[in-house]
């Protein structure tokens, strides 16, 4: 009697929730979610979810602040217009706005849905501080182009992370999509219908409509797909795929058994550069993809080249922390995260395996795989060298640690170099970083995360205890590494001498750079050694440049000023104006001809037998 009773008044209680609806508790349920991209209004795109029966009085709905791979708190929620909440029969429900990324909604008992508007992230990018990393970033061109990072546009409720989600979206005619979301076809929606098995898994799967065509090939057992984006239609898929199959064939050929997914997509943004448009250079990871973005100014040559660079790398992430991950990257809060402690391993060991595949796969040569280790070496020392690693990491998030994050690309690299160096040393050359990684991929895996306290001591339980104290010292400890120590090691050795330059750049490298948050502003770089141009007419890093020989300077100016260089003498003389500070100065002297000193390695005159094999081991196996 007590059961039926139960059962009547459940049936009452859901029965009271509204009419029209078949009602599934909302954890047995899943998220449907509708995106519509017909219908742009003012650049913005409506988004709606229904999450099925809720059981509690209130609930939360969150747009993330962080997500995985940013390291970086961009509070997503500021680009969200227009929140509603609505009951069963369509009338709005209460809802206050707690912080930058929360709504709280009242009477959650009778929601039936809620709707927002999304604006794109790239409009504002030349408007904000510190606006949100392009990669990681949303764009809104009706008709012409979508950038969905899933995270930017679709968000969550309380306690239903876990549960699955149903993607609806309505799409312009003439534009495809390029994702690793499961498809589902579906003839009564009209547009496209993805199926995710949880939150995490929309966000670790971004979209790229677009109308032009991708492009596809296989390495071993892995599909990979390449989309473009190209505002004015000057690059292809089909232009890259040559340069980035050979890449990605040479990777899979480096990681051997390493097995992280069984299809891949690339999706390349190229930037117009406007105002409205993307400015943040570089890409961002997920499990089965990799977002791009780089100026479609670039030359084909040039442009491949940082798609080597730059992809090779996020692609080395399926190993770790897609693969390898702590319970902090497993179980990450997108509203509250915590923080691992291995950056070193996360982007440092990727960085290194994108530059030391190169090498061993014969697509660099030594000296050009040396060079990027000097160049590693004086980038790491424009941070601070003497902070702990994993303190840093953990903190990654806050000052002072957040303003060292990009050293994870530099010192973070040279970690693995030395631990690799190391390794190779005391396994007569059998084992070396890769060989560390396989090992833990083979203990953990993609649902099997480390505790984030017990990493190094597996580490140096699966090796040697000289490795603990290269931990303790060097990356939970704050020395700084003498890189000379190690690659001596090796039979290298490091010697000082005066390159020619150009005189506003150095092969690729600028001595300049463009603050595109200052109306396109002109400014000497900071960070590197400036050549003998520079130095000699007491330029400093920061200044702007204002005006050459009576010329004032914006973008235009500078590309043709650059281009005159080329043709200068030696004994020309030049006037140069620079804001420092509060204070206008005038620079004067002759331009002379740019040298910059260079620090250079080279196989040491003296290395034994042994430590040539070393570095055998280490740069060729």
């Amino acid at each position: 009697m007590k059961n039926i009773l139960l059962v009547v008044l459940v049936a009452l209680l859901f029965s009271a929730c509204g009419s029209g609806k078949a009602l599934v508790s909302a954890e047995k349920g899943k998220i449907i979610t509708d995106i519509d991209l017909v219908n742009v209004v003012d650049d913005r795109v409506m988004v709606s979810l229904d999450p099925g029966a809720i059981s509690t009085y209130n609930i939360a709905f969150f747009i993330p602040k962080t997500v995985p791979g940013t390291y970086s708190a961009d509070n997503y929620g500021q680009y969200i217009e227009d929140f509603k909440a609505f009951d069963y029969e369509g009338r709005e429900l209460g809802v206050n706005k707690s912080d930058e990324n929360t709504w709280n909604i009242t009477d959650a008992r009778n929601l039936d849905r809620v709707s927002y508007y999304v604006n794109d992230t790239f409009d504002s990018e030349g408007e904000q501080k510190e606006a949100v990393f392009s990669p990681a970033g949303t764009n809104i061109l009706a008709g012409e182009n979508f950038m969905l990072n899933l995270h930017g546009f679709v968000g969550y409720f309380t306690g239903l992370k876990e549960v699955p989600y149903e993607l609806n979206i309505k799409v312009p005619e003439g534009l495809s999509a390029t994702t690793s979301l499961k498809r589902r076809i579906d003839p009564a929606i009209e547009g496209d219908t993805y199926m995710a098995d949880r939150y995490f898994e929309v966000i670790d799967n971004p979209i790229l409509y677009n109308r032009s065509k991708s492009a596809s090939f296989r390495i071993n057992d892995i599909t990979v797909t390449l989309s473009v984006y190209s505002p004015s239609g000057r690059y292809s898929a089909a232009d890259f795929k040559p340069r980035m199959e050979k890449m990605m064939a040479a990777q899979k050929s480096f990681l051997g058994d390493i097995d992280g997914t069984k299809e891949y997509n690339i999706l390349l943004y190229l930037s117009t550069l406007e105002e409205t448009d993307a400015g943040g250079f570089g890409a961002l990871e997920h499990h089965t993809s990799t977002v791009v973005v780089f100026p479609e100014q670039l030359p084909k040559q040039q442009l491949e080249q940082a798609m080597v660079d730059v992809v090779s790398h996020e692609f080395f992430h399926i190993v770790t922390p897609l693969n390898v991950h702590s319970e902090e990257i497993q179980y990450f809060d997108f509203n509250d995260p915590k923080m691992s402690e291995h950056l070193w391993m996360y982007e440092g060991t990727t960085e290194y395996f994108s530059n030391l595949f190169q090498i061993q796969q014969g697509l660099i040569d030594n000296d050009e795989f040396y060079n990027r280790i000097i160049e590693k070496i004086s980038n790491s020392r424009s941070y601070d060298d003497a902070m702990s690693f994993t303190t840093m990491s953990k903190n990654i998030l806050e000052n002072p640690y957040k303003d060292n994050y990009a050293n994870v690309y530099e010192k973070g690299a040279l970690i693995n170099m030395v631990l690799d160096i190391s390794l190779r040393e005391l396994s007569n050359g059998q084992r070396g970083v890769l060989w560390l990684m396989k090992e833990l991929s083979g203990k953990y895996g993609n649902n099997i995360p480390f505790e984030d306290d017990e990493l190094i001591d597996e580490i140096v339980e699966m090796t040697y205890p000289e490795i603990r104290t290269f931990f303790d010292t060097h990356v939970i400890g704050d020395k700084p590494i003498d890189y000379k120590k190690y690659l001596s090691k090796a039979g290298l050795t490091s010697v000082e001498q005066e390159e020619q330059t150009g005189y506003f750049f150095k092969g690729e490298i600028p001595f300049i750079d463009v603050d595109l948050a200052n109306e396109n502003a002109i400014f000497v770089r900071s960070g590197i050694q400036l050549n003998s141009f520079f130095k000699d007419l007491g330029a400093e890093a920061g200044d702007v440049i204002k005006s050459i020989n009576g010329t004032e300077i914006n973008l235009e100016a500078i590309r043709t000023i650059i281009g005159q260089s080329f043709g200068w003498s030696p004994e020309m003389e030049i006037t140069m104006v620079v804001q420092r500070g509060d204070e206008e100065i005038r620079l004067q002297g002759k331009v002379g001809k740019p040298v910059v000193k260079v620090t250079r390695i080279k196989p040491a005159e003296n290395a034994t037998a042994a430590q040539d094999q070393l570095r055998n081991y280490w740069m060729k196996s």
